[in-house]
């Protein structure tokens, strides 16, 4: 049911229709949210560093995760000492704040924790309160800039700069709210983001303060040894590629264009593998996300799983204007 729901984000169906009350019950609550910021009546609160939001209005894989990485890897090379504050969504923690290290557990921390922190080697801290999330990174590991992942509609935080993140092909799908859409507020919140960075490649765009993103994979390396596999060796067989992504559509067309012949197997954003999930009845290789790789370490065939690394990559000028909103 809930797939057919989600199929009915981007062309609605009878399903989206009949829940659209319930959107407009949500849009209720989500100004009623907005106006007690607004008025006073809940407590807008300034850490003692610079925020930046890195976020977005649609439910799903915008591209929010590389571009956290590729942000806060600038603004380490940069001089800064940045950190990655997150909800840590599917983790089944139960102590908040909760500082993520490179062997905690992924089925505490979630995909997404795990992954930022094995990619960047920078404090990464995961819980529901993003204030005390800020200040556990201020105070504990020495952070003079904190990043919030998926943070725009986290109002308690203060933030210096808004970060959102639109995927191109998607866009805002049929523009309807949760749960009859995939928004989850309305297109006009848009109007809080400083910068708008647009995922994919069909995003060339002239407004201002707007940045295209694209995808760029870097080498395909086996899970067991780390080696780097030569991609003519993909190439005489077909391939098994998995996604638990928002949109994995985008990366299946990714590993197409390098020109291999692929079997797509498409799994629910954040699904934690089990090993008759990549059971297929056959011994070809199978190529899958760092987000869906950092979830697969343990599994007992891990010679034939593949991981394909990949960047987020922008105009030097989107780093520049980050820079220039801290004040250097």
């Amino acid at each position: 049911m809930f797939n057919k729901l989600e199929a009915g984000w981007s062309k609605p169906g009878w399903m989206n229709y009949a829940l659209l009350p319930l959107s407009w019950l949500y849009i209720l609550l989500h100004n009623l949210k907005f106006w007690t910021y607004r008025a006073g009546l809940q407590k807008v609160v300034r850490v003692k560093a610079p925020v930046i939001v890195i976020g977005g209005i649609t439910v799903g894989g915008s591209g929010k995760t590389p571009l956290v990485i590729s942000t806060v890897k600038q603004l380490k090379a940069r001089g800064y000492r940045p950190g990655v504050i997150l909800r840590g969504y599917k983790g089944k923690s139960t102590k908040w704040p909760r500082l993520v290290t490179s062997d905690t557990p992924v089925l505490e921390v979630g995909d997404e924790a795990l992954l930022i922190q094995v990619a960047t080697a920078l404090p990464v801290v995961i819980g529901p309160d993003r204030v005390q999330d800020a200040q556990m990174l201020i105070q504990e590991c020495n952070c003079n800039v904190i990043v919030s992942d998926d943070g725009f509609q986290h109002l308690a935080l203060d933030r210096d700069l808004n970060i959102a993140v639109i995927d191109s092909e998607f866009g805002f799908g049929n523009g309807w709210c949760l749960p009859a859409g995939p928004l989850r507020e309305p297109i006009h919140g848009l109007k809080r983001a400083d910068i708008l960075v647009r995922n994919g490649s069909f995003s060339c765009t002239s407004e201002e303060n707007s940045y295209t993103m694209n995808m760029k994979i870097k080498a395909i390396r086996n899970l067991s040894d780390g080696k780097i596999i030569d991609l003519r060796d993909l190439k005489n067989n077909p391939v098994h590629v998995v996604a638990a992504l928002g949109n994995p559509e985008r990366f299946f067309r990714q590993i197409e264009e390098l020109g291999l012949d692929i079997i797509r197997h498409r799994f629910v954003d954040h699904h934690f593998y089990r090993p008759r999930d990549l059971m297929f009845g056959d011994d070809l290789p199978i190529l899958m996300t760092e987000k869906d790789a950092i979830k697969c370490h343990d599994l007992p065939y891990k010679e034939r799983l593949f991981v394909v690394e990949a960047e987020a990559v922008l105009q030097d000028d989107f780093f520049l204007e980050i820079q220039s909103c801290l004040g250097s």
